[in-house]
């Protein structure tokens, strides 16, 4: 399967130069220990093992469980998934994602979610619509923002701060409440605030139109998302910890995490890539349609 084009362009060529949002401010707002937006570092979605490490290579662009307690849908025995990270190291052929809906994951989901993704896992399995969300150049939403493997930059600020992933941009504004009745927006309304060493991040707001990961599973505009970001491994990892919450779409909370690799380079810029170029649906499989705007917006 091929890889996203966006995905192919990652966040370490040269194309266009962060906004100047006091990334070498003195004074960030952010506790000592949860310093991430320092110059030329990235945090980087996937690190290749030295040698084949088909758990490693798993984690390309897939959540991980949490400790306890329900996690994100994922594949099963019946259909195991390859990525192709795990195409690449395992030697074997990559596959389309086929979720398992007989785990606690699948049987947490509502009748009419549970019929969506059923529906997709047929697609699936006729090679027709398998390609992620993502990949036909769709914006993701939230926590499926941080399944891209491209490094994410980072800028942190008193009031806010402001994640840059592969073309996609995040605002977290720091220490407000939510609004009363935000509209709903593909990434949702996140406030945020510090914890120690953690940065809480509480999202809201969502439109209906994402999917909160790549086996396409839906959501309502009930969605609530809360992420806790952290550094561990002496600050060369940065753990995404988070819950989703939507009583529309799912009987309970579930958790995943997903971290992100410490690379430093005084060169990284953020490639704003044109992920609709070369991206339609030559060869007749049943891709969805990449985004296409109604009228010109200039």
């Amino acid at each position: 399967m091929r890889m996203p084009s966006l995905l192919a362009a990652t966040a370490l060529t040269a194309a266009c130069i962060l906004p100047a949002l006091a990334a070498d401010a003195p004074a960030t707002g952010a506790p000592p220990g949860l310093n991430l937006s320092a110059p030329g570092v990235a945090w980087l979605g996937f690190v290749a093992p030295k040698a084949p490490d088909y758990a490693v290579a798993r984690t390309f662009n897939d959540y991980s469980n949490p400790p306890n307690g329900i996690g994100p849908v994922s594949d099963g025995p019946a259909h195991p998934y390859a990525n192709n990270e795990v195409a690449r190291e395992m030697r074997v052929p990559p596959t389309y994602r086929v979720a398992d809906l007989d785990n606690a994951s699948g049987k947490n989901l509502m009748p009419w979610a549970r019929e969506a993704v059923q529906k997709q896992n047929e697609l699936a399995l006729k090679e027709r619509n398998g390609e992620t969300r993502e990949a036909r150049c769709w914006e993701t939403g939230v926590p499926a923002f941080h399944l891209n493997p491209g490094a994410m930059r980072i800028v942190q600020t008193p009031k806010e701060v402001v994640l840059f992933l592969v073309g996609r941009t995040r605002h977290i504004w720091l220490n407000v409440p939510h609004s009363r009745n935000p509209k709903p927006s593909w990434y949702g309304e996140s406030v945020g605030h510090y914890e120690g060493d953690t940065l809480v991040v509480d999202t809201n707001g969502f439109n209906d139109k994402t999917f909160v990961d790549s086996y396409r599973t839906p959501h309502t505009d009930k969605l609530h998302v809360v992420e806790r970001f952290r550094l561990i491994d002496g600050g060369n990892t940065l753990e995404v910890a988070f819950t989703v919450d939507d009583p529309g779409a799912f009987y309970k909370p579930w958790s995943g995490t997903r971290n992100r690799h410490k690379v430093v380079n005084p060169n990284i810029r953020i490639a704003e890539p044109d992920c609709s170029e070369a991206n339609d649906d030559y060869f007749n499989i049943g891709l969805e349609p990449v985004p296409t705007a109604d009228k010109p917006a200039f």
